[in-house]
């Protein structure tokens, strides 16, 4: 109560019955730490984000141009009519994000849909370019023509105190992925990726998504001095498909890749 000043807490009793004042009783920091925060935090969210540029510069600079991320615009997904819902926007949306903190501390963020149904994702990005900063203009270009489309299936983020490590996992599939990689001549249409258990001849939306868990946390590097950020993957397991490969303007063929499992993998990350 040490909020309210004296003069106000009094005439905010004087308003109330003596019967009722006499079931007051004041409570101490401990007392309301058990109120509040008990059910945790719900966010609902609809979002689309547009950005004209990201510059990421070292000595010389890479730079993404005409990113936007939102929604598909569309509801048949795999052949799924209704997969991610009855509607589509260009928003990403049905999207409820629950926060709890638990009593040993832990935290724990779960991303569910609001209404049973995946979530919608369009990606698209301009040129990926290597830029000069000496004055010669020099510039290459990554990648260019990026179209991503698919559907979210869950994710959640754990914060463990004991250990101070965040545990990712997640769910997704992606319908179509196109993108061209200029400098190389090389043109990829329609990278599908899916879970390692869907089978076209007989398809199931319960295989649909490829599974990820990653663990990130503070560790040494791998040589084992200084600190690095560490990126642990437990496990990812998929179906990789590209309908089309193009090398020099011309169509070479396709390429599936079955059960796709990598497991096991770390990496590690620091500045030089």
């Amino acid at each position: 109560m040490k909020g309210l000043k004296p003069t106000l807490l009094a005439l905010c009793v004087a308003g109330v019955p003596p019967a009722a004042v006499a079931e007051i009783q004041m409570l101490d920091d401990s007392a309301m730490g058990m109120i509040t925060g008990q059910a945790g935090v719900t966010i609902e969210l609809e979002t689309k984000i547009d950005l004209d540029r990201f510059v990421y510069t070292d000595e010389g600079s890479l730079s993404v141009s005409n990113i936007s991320i939102g929604g598909a615009e569309r509801t048949d997904f795999f052949g799924y009519n209704g997969l991610t819902g009855p509607t589509g926007t260009d928003r990403l949306d049905n999207i409820k994000i629950d926060i709890d903190v638990y009593s040993d501390g832990d935290a724990v963020i779960n991303l569910l849909p609001i209404q049973f149904a995946a979530v919608d994702f369009r990606v698209t990005t301009g040129a990926w370019e290597l830029l000069s900063t000496d004055g010669s203009n020099q510039q290459t270009t990554l990648m260019d023509n990026m179209f991503i489309e698919g559907a979210i299936g869950r994710g959640s983020i754990e914060i463990d105190t004991a250990t101070d490590v965040l545990n990712f996992r997640g769910a997704f599939a992606i319908e179509v992925m196109d993108f061209d990689v200029p400098f190389l001549a090389l043109g990829v249409r329609g990278l599908q990726v899916t879970g390692a258990d869907y089978d076209l001849r007989r398809p199931s939306p319960l295989d649909l998504f490829a599974e990820v868990e990653l663990d990130v946390y503070e560790s040494s590097r791998f040589s084992g001095t200084d600190s690095a950020l560490a990126i642990d993957m437990a496990e990812f397991r998929a179906d990789v498909g590209i309908r089309e490969v193009i090398v020099g303007q011309q169509t070479i063929g396709s390429v599936f890749l079955d059960d796709l499992a990598v497991t096991n993998t770390g990496m590690r990350i620091y500045g030089h």
